[in-house]
């Protein structure tokens, strides 16, 4: 597979890794790579673990691209909310294995997964949008509002706060956080226990129970779509 995303398939789980550069940037080739990693676990049947380089999960989208005009930041951010779109109504498990910082859309991607998993140390995971100077996008708060904790909601979206893995996880972007050295371990033994679910069931109680929330997302990502990304100096 690309190398900026790697594909592992291993008997009850596929362990999907993103690798591009430093922050782990999340731009169009990464998220090509990743519906196609989507495409070859569901072709096979496996839960699939998301996870990082060390110390990073990922630090956002391609800043590059984000201010390179006002269209193709408004085409990278419509095609970034349509893979947690995707995620969030896979058919499968997916588990995040957050390695390190997740901010911005590495943190959107931990709310786009079924459980999350961080690890101790100093690290920053949050929604940074406010404070560089973007005004948060319709579909981001959606999904703020339905995975995070009420409490923390306006503090995350309207603050900017940043979160160590501790508070990341009682504000509701982790559900477990361990030792570094046992982040892989636990994930794979999650995994296992998530491949022994009745697939099917897991699918349609998924849709079932995201129903609303998924409405309001797509209809806030078509929003985005015909919408200025508002990017402050």
């Amino acid at each position: 597979m690309n190398q900026i995303v790697n594909f592992t398939e291993e008997n009850n789980y596929a362990i999907v890794t993103i690798n591009n550069g430093k922050v782990n940037a999340i731009s169009h080739e990464v998220i090509d790579a990743l519906n196609n990693a989507l495409d070859q676990a569901e072709a096979a049947q496996k839960v699939v673990i998301l996870t990082g380089k060390e110390g990073v999960f990922s630090a956002g989208y391609d800043l590059k691209t984000m201010t390179e005009s006002p269209e193709s930041a408004k085409a990278l951010v419509t095609t970034g909310s349509k893979l947690v779109y995707r995620m969030l109504s896979y058919k499968l498990p997916i588990i995040a294995a957050c390695s390190g910082h997740a901010v911005a859309k590495g943190a959107f991607l931990l709310l786009a997964c079924d459980y999350r998993i961080g690890v101790e140390g100093d690290f920053k995971i949050g929604l940074n949008e406010v404070m560089i100077g973007m005004t948060m996008h319709n579909a981001g708060i959606v999904m703020a509002k339905a995975r995070l904790a009420p409490v923390f909601l306006e503090r995350s979206v309207i603050n900017a706060e940043m979160y160590n893995p501790k508070d990341a996880m009682t504000a509701g972007f982790l559900d477990r956080v361990v030792p570094e050295e046992f982040l892989m371990s636990t994930a794979t033994k999650i995994a296992e226990m998530f491949s022994k679910l009745n697939l099917r069931a897991h699918a349609q109680t998924k849709l079932k129970v995201r129903k609303h929330y998924l409405e309001e997302l797509k209809q806030a990502i078509d929003s985005d779509s015909k919408a200025e990304i508002i990017i402050n100096a």
